[in-house]
C-alpha cells in the first residue's frame, strides 16, 4: 500500500473515502455543510471506540469513526479505530483512504493500525473474487507529520512481511527459503551457514534437532553496523522451526497444521532487523535464526539421547518435542560469540504460555532488571504486551540433567515456560538477556487489527522499537 501525508485538507488529497474520528463529547472539527455534525447529532455516528458510520457529502464518502473518551486515548486505540474504518472501507470497496488526524494526537497508530488490518494473504487463492483493495492511505494533518507516518509505515510494512513468512506453508517456507529472504535485505550484511558448517562449529543442540529432516537446516546471521552506530551491541535471536511434529515425541495430529507458525520468531527477527536498516537506525545489531524442521525420521533425536551444545554444556533429551530450546541454546551463543552485548530472544516456545496468558500478553523472562525494563517499555510503545514471569534457583533445579548437565524438559510438566527459560538462561553467560515467549500471541492472536485467521507478526515493533530506544529515538 501507498502511505504519504500531506498538509491538504482530505477532500484536496483524492481519495475516496475520507475518515474522521469522533470523541465523546467533541463536536466535528471540520464540519463539511453541517452533514458529519448531523450524523453524530442523530445518534446515527457513535463516539465509542470502533464503531462507524458513513454518509456522502460533495461527492466524497466520509467514515466517522468513534474514538471514544479523549483522555486515555493513545495508539493501541487508534489502532483498533483504524482496524474498524478498514474493515467498512473494504465492504464500501474503498481504494484510496484518507484519515484526517484529529487535533493533538499522533499518527502511528492510525498508519499501523490501516496497514495491518488491511493486510491479507492471497498467495494459493485462485481468482480475486472479493472485490477492490485500499491501495493508497493519506494522512491529512495541520503540520508536517512525514516522520512519524514514514516510520510507521515502515514497522507495520514490515509486520506484514513477517505475516507472508509465517502464512506461507511448510514445503514452500522451508528453512531456505527464509535464508533467501534474509539474503534480500538491504543495508546488512548476511551470513548463512548449512548443516555441515552447524555440525563443525560444534552446535549438537541444534545440529540433533535438525537430524530428522532431509531439508538442509540454516544458521542465518544478520549484521547492520551502520556508519556512527555506537551503544552496547544488541543481539536479536529468533526460533525458527519452519515446520514442527514433534520428532519422536509426535504431537497430536489435530491442528498440527499450524506448526508451520513455528518460526513465527525467526520470521520477526528478520524483518524487523531489515526494518532497522531501512529506517537508519544508528545502533549496532546481530541477528541470528535458527531455521529447520523437526521431523520424525531414521536419523532423528531419540529421547534419551545425550547432546553438546556450542557452549559445551551437555543436554539429556526427554521430549523431542522441547526442540525450540535446542536450537536456541547454540544460537543464543553464536549471538554472544558474535559480539551481542544486549540479547533478545523471541520464540513460541511453550504452550503453556498460551495457557496462562491466552493471546493478550507475551510471557517475558530476563536475567537483568534494567534491561527488562528497556524490553517492557518497547513493548508498551509497540502494543504488543508482555507480562514479565519470574526465574528462581529453585525452578532452575528443576532442569537438572539424571545424565547430563541438563534436561530440556520437565516430566512432570510444571512451570513449563519457567523452567524453558531456565533453559536458555543457561546459555546467556554474563550478558543481559530478555526471552519473548510469543506462542500464544503469534498468529490468530485476536487483535482487531490482526484477528487472524495467520500470522500476527507479533514482536516486529517491538524489536524495532527497541532499536530506536538504544538509538536514542524512542
Amino acid at each position: 500500500m501507498i502511505v504519504h501525508s500531506t498538509t491538504d485538507a482530505p477532500a484536496d488529497t483524492g481519495a475516496d473515502t475520507i475518515a474522521i474520528g469522533v470523541f465523546e463529547g467533541e463536536a466535528i472539527a471540520h464540519d463539511v455543510d453541517g452533514a458529519l455534525q448531523a450524523l453524530v447529532d442523530s445518534g446515527e455516528a457513535k463516539a465509542a471506540l470502533r464503531k462507524v458510520a458513513v454518509t456522502h457529502v460533495g461527492g466524497r464518502r466520509y467514515v466517522l469513526a468513534g474514538l471514544g473518551e479523549r483522555d486515555g486515548f493513545d495508539h493501541e486505540r487508534a489502532r483498533a479505530a483504524a482496524a474498524a474504518v478498514v474493515g467498512r472501507a473494504r465492504e464500501l470497496g474503498a481504494r484510496n483512504l484518507c484519515w484526517e488526524l484529529p487535533h493533538h494526537v499522533d499518527a502511528p497508530g492510525f498508519v499501523e493500525g490501516t496497514l495491518l488490518a488491511a493486510y491479507e494473504y492471497r498467495a494459493h487463492k485462485s481468482g480475486d473474487d472479493d472485490g477492490p483493495r485500499l491501495e493508497q492511505l493519506v494522512v491529512s494533518a495541520h503540520h508536517d507529520v512525514s516522520g512519524d507516518v514514514e516510520r510507521a509505515s515502515v514497522a507495520a510494512e514490515a509486520a506484514n512481511l513477517a505475516r507472508d513468512l509465517q502464512n506461507a506453508p511448510g514445503n514452500e517456507m522451508t528453512p531456505a527459503a527464509l535464508a533467501a529472504r534474509a539474503g534480500e535485505l538491504a543495508g546488512v550484511t548476511v551470513d548463512v551457514w548449512g548443516r555441515a558448517e552447524i555440525e563443525a562449529a560444534g552446535m549438537g543442540a541444534f545440529a540433533g534437532v535438525a537430524r530428522g529432516t532431509h531439508e538442509d537446516p540454516k544458521l542465518i546471521t544478520i549484521r547492520y553496523d551502520p556508519p556512527g552506530a555506537s551503544g552496547p551491541v544488541l543481539g536479536f535471536v529468533g526460533k525458527a522451526v519452519t515446520f514442527d511434529s514433534g520428532g519422536i515425541s509426535i504431537k497430536p495430529g489435530s491442528k498440527m497444521s499450524e506448526m508451520k507458525f513455528d518460526m513465527s520468531g525467526g520470521a520477526a527477527v528478520l524483518e524487523a532487523t531489515g526494518a532497522i536498516a531501512r529506517l537508519g537506525l544508528p545502533v549496532r545489531l546481530v541477528s541470528v535464526i535458527g531455521a529447520t524442521e523437526n521431523l520424525p525420521s531414521g536419523h532423528a533425536l531419540k529421547p534419551g539421547d545425550i547432546l553438546r551444545a556450542k557452549s559445551g554444556t551437555t543436554i539429556e533429551v526427554l521430549n523431542t518435542d522441547a526442540e525450540g530450546r535446542l536450537v536456541l541454546s547454540d544460537c543464543l551463543t553464536h549471538a554472544i560469540d558474535c559480539g551481542a552485548e544486549r540479547l533478545v530472544d523471541l520464540a513460541t516456545l511453550t504452550g503453556a504460555i498460551l495457557t496462562t496468558f491466552g493471546s493478550t500478553h507475551a510471557g517475558l523472562f530476563s536475567s537483568d532488571d534494567a534491561w527488562c525494563a528497556e524490553v517492557e517499555a518497547a513493548a508498551e510503545r509497540s502494543g504488543e504486551l508482555v507480562w514479565r514471569l519470574p526465574l528462581h534457583p529453585e525452578y532452575a533445579d528443576m532442569i537438572k540433567g539424571r545424565y547430563a548437565d541438563i534436561a530440556n524438559a520437565v516430566e512432570n510438566r510444571k512451570a513449563g515456560s519457567i523452567t524453558a527459560a531456565e533453559f536458555l538462561r543457561r546459555f546467556t553467560g554474563d550478558v543481559p538477556w530478555a526471552h519473548i515467549d510469543i506462542a500464544g500471541t503469534a498468529w490468530d492472536n485476536g487483535r482487531p487489527y490482526t484477528p487472524g485467521p495467520g500470522g500476527s507478526g507479533f514482536g516486529v515493533r517491538l524489536l524495532i522499537e527497541l532499536a530506536r530506544s538504544a538509538a536514542g529515538a524512542a
